[in-house]
């Protein structure tokens, strides 16, 4: 027979909805069940994402910006979406059930997309390598890939958070196995991304598109299979209701109290007596001295009761009140985390239209395709993640003495300087792919015999970032989040990396409107070897270190949250 020890202090219950037994539930054993669906999720969603902007250009037949702007519009809304699957599983779903069924969508998109590039009449005509898409035939591949995006919208912000929940935060042993987990993570994501950028990527420029997006189709269904046979060692975090409720009725409370005076004395101010929170699935959360308007919202009053209970659109409790807290004080570091993912964006547009313009050949036969090279920033998270968690960690552990190495805002500004150095080579390069130009008259040659892995330090640069920028926002955003809200700001996190990507369209549009007045090619033209695109990598480059200061104030100011007791 079980006894209470047996059990995980954070509020988890097994499938069955029994509380989770520690010893048959949860840490390693029900992760790689997870890791093995992101790796598959991650190798569908890069295998169809990563080549998409040359998929557009050539059987689509878009120009360089206009490819670029709907690749990145697509992919912004790839990382929008979370905020409906996440709001879903912290308010009814639950994680487990958001997966599953967002999982389904995705699998039908995948398929449509994969009949769309394959089925005669479907797929555009081509001749002589032009092709002449129909406007159904390029409503129908859109139709796929923004079902895509919704399908994505439930697993992005659940995946991360969903494994974290498989260790318990209570347990001190347990709690540092946690922290490994969004390395390992963030590693599975980069092993799909390399299959995807280098096998599923050739096979669609020598094989066909049909074949190319096939593949990452199967994949996809492969990664429903993983998910649901680890069913009975998942540990599941009760929705807590509606968190957008509960911060408006903070919000609400707040103003119809706006002339009540906050007690110097906190203890004073409203709070359930009982160990465990009122919301489901959470800890109770101590007072911070910052925000007070908020506090107005647990100042007791006598209007405050109705028929003996407290009216929650009047009287918020502590728990209640720093909930709302904890999500304003993460706003502007997420704000922070927008133009990195604009510099993460140009992978798949910049990177790849610069390649484009390079030599490809590897030996006198095969060529590699531009959009592959990306594996080398894949690569580079590989080597970087076991290095980061197995040697710089306990490196770093013995001069800080935080259990961390770092704390994870000191790894996200690491990661933000790298950055800028990312944008800085790419930008040299370019100095000197055009200067090749110019001294050889290549202006019109379509690749210049100038060997395309001279970029590789740039995907490099941007790999060892990731790991730095990115890891850390995972589990930031995760660690300081309310418990009754981690889908929700894992979803926060994500939108950074949309709004990077509707930043760098807006960035192409208005450098293309401004450069290309009375008649000039601009700084992005169809043809780069008459254009300027280094100097978009220094304005991107001049951006990133604006950022990075603002960034270090804004971390200078940030307060971490402090959670008690256990959870309901």
């Amino acid at each position: 027979m079980a006894e209470d020890g047996d059990y995980t202090n954070d509020g988890t219950v097994d499938i069955h909805k029994n509380p989770a037994n520690r010893k048959k539930t949860g840490n390693w054993k029900a992760c790689r069940f997870i890791l093995g669906n992101e790796c598959c999720e991650r190798l569908a969603y890069y295998g169809m994402g990563t080549n998409l902007v040359n998929y557009l250009e050539k059987r689509l037949n878009m120009g360089n910006v206009r490819a670029s702007n709907s690749v990145t519009n697509w992919s912004g809304t790839c990382y929008i979406t979370p905020l409906i699957g996440a709001f879903l599983a912290d308010s009814y779903l639950g994680r487990y059930w958001t997966i599953a069924s967002f999982s389904i969508i995705y699998v039908f998109g995948m398929t449509l997309l994969t009949v769309s590039a394959s089925v005669k009449g479907l797929k555009p005509s081509c001749e002589n390598d032009v092709c002449h898409p129909t406007s159904s035939q390029t409503a129908i591949c859109f139709a796929a890939l923004y079902l895509i995006a919704l399908g994505t919208g439930g697993i992005k912000p659940c995946v991360s958070s969903f494994g974290a929940d498989q260790f318990d935060e209570t347990d001190k042993t347990e709690k540092k196995k946690k922290s490994s987990f969004f390395n390992w993570f963030y590693f599975s994501i980069n092993v799909g991304a390399l299959i995807a950028s280098s096998v599923l990527v050739w096979i669609q420029m020598n094989v066909g598109w049909g074949w190319g997006f096939g593949i990452p189709a199967v994949a996809m269904a492969i990664a429903v299979v993983f998910f649901f046979s680890g069913s009975r060692l998942y540990r599941l975090q009760k929705p807590g209701g509606s968190a957008l409720t509960r911060m408006f009725q903070v919000v609400v409370a707040s103003l119809r109290k706006s002339n009540v005076e906050v007690p110097d004395d906190k203890s004073l101010l409203y709070e359930i007596i009982d160990a465990e929170c009122n919301i489901q699935g959470s800890r109770k959360l101590e007072h911070t001295g910052k925000l007070r308007f908020f506090d107005k919202a647990a100042v007791e009053t006598a209007s405050d009761q109705v028929k003996g209970a407290a009216n929650p659109w009047r009287l918020c409790t502590v728990t209640q009140v720093e909930e709302l807290k904890s999500i304003v004080r993460l706003l502007p570091i997420w704000a922070t985390g927008i133009v990195f993912s604009t510099v993460y964006s140009q992978m798949s547009t910049m990177f790849v239209l610069q390649g484009n313009t390079m030599d490809q050949h590897m030996g006198p036969r095969f060529k590699i395709p531009s959009a592959s090279l990306s594996l080398f920033d894949t690569l580079s998270v590989i080597f970087w993640a076991p290095v980061y968690d197995r040697l710089i960690v306990p490196f770093a552990r013995k001069y800080t003495g935080h259990e961390r190495g770092f704390t994870q805002l000191q790894r996200m500004g690491i990661g933000l300087v790298i950055s800028i150095f990312s944008m800085v080579v790419a930008g040299v390069l370019e100095v000197i792919r055009l200067d090749f130009v110019r001294r050889h008259n290549y202006y019109d040659l379509e690749e210049i015999p100038m060997s395309i892995f001279w970029q590789v330090p740039q995907y490099f640069l941007i790999g060892c970032a990731e790991v730095f920028t990115f890891i850390g926002q995972l589990e930031f955003f995760y660690d300081q989040a309310p418990d009754a809200m981690r889908s929700l700001c894992s979803a926060l996190s994500l939108t950074t990396v949309a709004l990077g990507n509707y930043l760098s369209t807006l960035l192409v549009t208005v450098v293309t409107n401004v450069t290309t007045r009375n008649g000039k090619l601009g700084w992005i033209p169809d043809n780069l070897n008459k254009g300027h695109l280094d100097y978009f990598y220094w304005l991107l480059a001049i951006l990133s270190v604006i950022n990075f200061f603002v960034y270090l104030w804004i971390s200078k100011w940030y307060t971490y949250k402090k959670a008690k007791g256990t959870a309901s």
